[in-house]
């Protein structure tokens, strides 16, 4: 029978002891010292007491506790090809830094490892440098730790569930994907419509009152309060996809709130205003040259010049639509009347390396950072490499790269802002020859549109006085700006209550990358939840992973969130 977090706080020290300390195995210290701040809020609140224990252990102590746990599960159905790539690896491994490597025993659902999942992890770890891979060693030390802790006080039925929802939607993917096992769908293909179906069967399966597919493919549901008339709370997120993409990407912010629909169903219970949970046809941009259509038709943003847009077959948007069964001549009537909504919320992966090195669960969302973007040309003199003393070059590649890595001191020097030179190229260049032009791009984000413009005009202040500086001329083009979207304060609040409740630290941070929310931001308050992601959070990638344990905590958190409001907008 699974044990409750009250009856370890009221078993005596011994029984307490007993309970926890083989979670990790070898090292009773790490119960004990975590036992030392009982009274535990939540199993939650158990779990980042460990760590705390283990946080704060010397260095010798954490170093012996990796040590301690070598070792790697056997992978379930491993092939004898993958079960000697897993032996290369592990004696490179150990070649590398000094001891065996270790994996927890289970995967992020709690069921066993496929020999591929085991490969690639390992694969990507021998990169760390050795610091780095010590941390991640006692990430692996700590998730074994939590799935121990799932055999005393019980599995997470609720994010179980929903783990088992994004693996079945990633069964669907567009044709040249779908056959190298990758997952990609893109705005309307076969693909895309099935996942639309099979959304709208499991929203009929959770208890939603209507479900609806819009005239640009959204598929919305609503689940009716307590009385006509009543206010509505919008939520969701997209289910397209990048191409090659992970599995949780938007799609998380879909299946968090059906599963708070489905549970509110399941206790009969209707609350005090609606909840619109929306799955949002398309926010990535892949198929057609515009992004956002789904969450941009519902503000009135949807131009009537894309649907003349042509994807890489020729089809156009508007013939897409049709074949679907879309009406594009009724998507101006999508547009939502704020004065109807109390909000929108959205759950997401935070799709980055924060939370997961911090060892945290979820964060609360600050801000969406607003982001300006230009091409830049640089234009000096080519010339020959052997004969142009150094003092007398008009190298154009080392001006970008001047400039490249102020950016990267100017962006560390100021609060959550962060800058990229992801494209450079010097065109028609050779070994032998200084660089004469140089194009290259910029992305600087800030969490706010002052903090971001301070940036940029510092940014561009110095391009043009390396330019000045070093004899060149430069040619600029802005090829986007897009506001800053701050989470509106009363919603951000209401976040962090709920993961206060559940004894989760309440993190706070902003987002660097775009989300349905800055859409809805324009015309209705909004906040964001970010779960931890796996793999060191990356994302947009096959590797893309979270835990049931952390979308558990997330559903309950939402839960939480929905329960308070009710309470609010009935007292």
């Amino acid at each position: 029978m699974a044990h409750t977090v009250d009856d370890l706080n009221a078993a005596t020290p011994a029984q307490a002891q007993a309970l926890l300390g083989d979670v990790y195995p070898q090292a009773p210290w790490v119960a004990a010292q975590a036992l030392e701040s009982r009274p535990f809020r939540s199993v939650a609140d158990l779990r980042q007491r460990l760590r705390q224990a283990v946080d704060a252990a010397a260095p010798e102590a954490r170093a012996a506790l990796v040590s301690e746990h070598a070792g790697l599960p056997q992978p379930a159905g491993a092939s004898a090809e993958e079960t000697a790539r897993l032996a290369q690896l592990g004696a490179a491994y150990a070649d590398r830094f000094g001891r065996a490597p270790i994996a927890a025993p289970r995967g992020p659902r709690g069921t066993a490892l496929d020999g591929r999942q085991l490969l690639d992890d390992l694969a990507r770890r021998l990169d760390n440098p050795p610091d780095a891979e010590l941390e991640e060693s006692l990430r692996h030390v700590h998730r074994a730790a939590e799935l121990a802790l799932r055999e005393r006080f019980g599995e997470p039925a609720l994010g179980n569930h929903i783990w088992d929802w994004h693996e079945a939607l990633s069964a669907y993917s567009d044709p040249g994907y779908a056959e190298k096992g990758q997952l990609t769908v893109t705005y309307l293909t076969d693909a895309h419509l099935a996942c639309a179906r099979r959304i709208s069967e499991w929203m009929r399966d959770c208890g939603f009152d209507e479900i609806t597919v819009d005239a640009v493919g959204n598929v919305v549901g609503r689940y009716r309060a307590a009385r006509p008339g009543a206010p509505t709370l919008m939520t969701g997120s997209h289910f397209d996809t990048v191409r090659n993409a992970g599995k949780y990407d938007g799609r998380l912010g879909i299946f968090v709130p059906m599963a708070c629909v489905r549970e509110l169903h399941r206790q009969g219970r209707r609350l005090s205003f609606d909840v619109e949970v929306i799955a949002f046809a398309e926010e990535e941009g892949q198929r057609y040259r515009a992004t956002f259509l789904g969450s941009g038709a519902l503000i009135g943003g949807f131009k009537p010049e894309w649907l003349d847009q042509k994807d890489a077959d020729g089809i156009s948007m508007r013939d897409a639509m049709t074949a679907a069964g879309l009406r594009s001549d009724d998507i101006p009537s999508l547009r939502r009347d704020p004065a109807n909504y109390l909000g929108f919320v959205e759950v997401h992966i935070e799709q980055g390396p924060v939370l997961y090195e911090l060892g945290l669960p979820l964060s609360v969302v600050t801000s969406i950072n607003g982001c300006v973007r230009h091409q830049v040309q640089i234009l000096g003199l080519a010339s020959h490499a052997g004969t142009t003393p150094m003092n007398r070059r008009r190298d154009a590649a080392l001006a970008a790269a001047e400039l490249a890595l102020f950016v990267e001191r100017r962006a560390a020097s100021d609060g959550d802002s962060v800058g990229t030179v992801g494209m450079l190229e010097v065109p028609s260049g050779s070994i032998n020859v200084v660089p004469g032009e140089c194009r290259f791009s910029l992305d600087l984000r800030a969490p706010s549109d002052a903090q971001r413009d301070a940036l940029v005009d510092d940014v561009l202040a110095e391009l043009a006085a390396i330019c000045q500086r070093r004899g060149l001329r430069y040619a600029l083009e802005e090829t986007m700006r897009a506001a800053a979207a701050p989470s509106d304060p009363r919603w951000q609040q209401r976040w962090e209550r709920a993961v206060d409740a559940l004894g989760v630290p309440v993190h706070r941070m902003p987002s660097g990358a775009g989300h349905d929310a800055m859409k809805l931001h324009e015309i209705m308050p909004q906040a964001m939840l970010f779960v931890r992601g796996q793999n060191n959070g990356i994302s947009h990638n096959p590797s893309e992973s979270t835990t049931s344990d952390d979308i558990e905590l997330a559903a309950l958190a939402m839960l939480g969130l929905l329960d308070a409001l009710d309470h609010e907008t009935t007292t």
